[in-house]
């Protein structure tokens, strides 16, 4: 069901010097920014800020960087900008249907740098509701297990927690809830004492498709050079 385990890749691959941890920064303080403002800047009451925050502390990200985006979100700091959640459509090389998560303070010099970055690729942007019908909105856990681990025994455990599928590869379990599940599977997960490595909603394919050889190359080409532009949250795709 995953559809960003591709960009999820590119992320990994690339090497961590201080630059690109600078902008991995600025990337979750963004998340962080925007979750405080739509609920509060408390943690233990507005569950997306928790999960921002999760995220940004495995990446190693300094405790007053997170609380200085929160105090952004919550209007603390007097000249923060507005940073808006933004969800682009997208077909790239190959015709592979992509969603493009931003959070951005300026939609049209987002869209603009997209655009480029898209027809430099071979791919394009498009109107919206163009792509997201190929896609579901759904909670996403991922748990790493050990390789001794009985595979079924977490599956049955997962289902029971809330979970509606899951996925094994590559020595994780991945498990999709509900959108409004997605808390309290979680929650449910952690009392039991299972590690969890990610957690959060995300946009999965409703059917996958199979890019030939070339195209695929292409679309990794295309995956990277988004990862360059600051805005550029998560990417979903239906491979």
């Amino acid at each position: 069901m995953s559809g960003h385990s591709h960009w999820a890749g590119i992320k990994h691959r690339k090497g961590i010097n201080d630059a690109a941890r600078a902008k991995i920064f600025t990337k979750h303080g963004k998340l962080i920014t925007i979750a405080a403002r739509s609920g509060d800047g408390n943690p233990d009451t507005n569950f997306q800020l928790r999960l921002a925050i999760e995220r940004a502390r495995a990446a190693n990200m300094p405790k007053e960087n997170i609380e200085r985006s929160i105090k952004r979100g919550t209007g603390e700091l007097k000249d923060a900008v507005e940073i808006q959640e933004v969800l682009y459509e997208a077909y790239g090389p190959g015709q592979v249907a992509m969603l493009i998560k931003t959070a951005t303070d300026n939609k049209n010099r987002t869209l603009g740098e997209l655009k480029t970055i898209l027809t430099k690729a071979g791919g394009k942007m498009v109107p919206a509701g163009s792509v997201s019908y190929l896609f579901k909105l759904v909670g996403n856990i991922g748990l790493p297990v050990e390789k001794e681990a009985d595979i079924g025994a977490l599956e049955l455990q997962a289902i029971e927690a809330g979970a509606e599928d899951t996925i094994y590869s590559e020595n994780t379990l991945t498990l999709y809830t509900r959108p409004e599940g997605l808390q309290k599977t979680k929650e449910s997960l952690e009392k039991d004492g299972l590690k969890i490595e990610t957690a959060g909603l995300v946009w999965s394919p409703i059917q996958k498709m199979i890019l030939d050889e070339d195209s695929k190359l292409d679309y990794e080409k295309l995956l990277e050079m988004l990862d360059e532009q600051d805005d550029v949250q998560e990417i979903y795709d239906n491979l």
